[in-house]
């Protein structure tokens, strides 16, 4: 068996294995997108080091104990650790509970919500740069302010240096992982209860753990 993302972050068990392979495209696919976005063909728009320092922050905004922003804070640490100890304290400090934001549709301002925020500082960008301070700022939109992106965030990214395909790919990242660590949780979740057969566990976690 090749070598599977989720079920390494998981330490897959033979009933979680059963259970993720009641539905083997979904698996498939998720793997085919870690390898696309972190085993890619080109590096050109968004080079390695940017993409695993983006993944350890999206994912370290749960909490620096979560099996997913454990595993992506490893691999930015072996990829550029002076950045990665500044991106991982950035992160630790912009985890909040989320989503916010403001609704532009009419009729939905009752349920806007406010939260913080995430902007880095002068120090942060002095020492990250501000490509890669833009791209953090953008996640941390992405992640608890979606409803708010707009063509000005954006253009912050331009003017920051990054080219139209690197924020697509910058997109692509924030969402994969978002996905990936909901996986992931339902996963331990589903562990944690004590799972002994995938029949055991028709519930909403296994809906989303696969």
């Amino acid at each position: 068996m090749t070598d599977d993302i989720v079920d390494r972050i998981v330490e897959v068990t033979p009933e979680l294995d059963a259970l993720r392979r009641r539905r083997p495209v979904t698996r498939e696919q998720l793997q085919a997108s870690f390898d696309a976005l972190f085993r890619p063909v080109t590096v050109e728009h968004v080079s390695q080091a940017e993409r695993e320092l983006v993944a350890a922050f999206a994912t370290g905004l749960a909490g620096a104990d979560d099996a997913t922003a454990v595993f992506y804070a490893a691999r930015a640490q072996d990829a550029d650790p002076q950045t990665a100890s500044v991106v991982l304290a950035e992160a630790a400090g912009a985890a909040v509970s989320g989503p916010f934001g403001a609704y532009t549709e009419l009729g939905l301002q009752e349920e806007n919500t406010e939260g913080k925020r995430y902007v880095p500082s002068g120090a942060v960008v002095a020492v990250i740069g501000e490509r890669l301070a833009a791209a953090l700022a953008h996640t941390h939109l992405l992640v608890f302010r979606p409803r708010e992106a707009s063509g000005a965030d954006l253009g912050r990214l331009l003017d920051a240096g990054w080219s139209t395909d690197g924020i697509v790919t910058l997109s692509q990242l924030v969402s994969f992982l978002a996905f990936q660590q909901r996986v992931v949780t339902g996963l331990r979740v589903l562990a944690a209860a004590g799972l002994t057969t995938a029949s055991e566990t028709d519930s909403s976690e296994e809906e989303e753990a696969a």
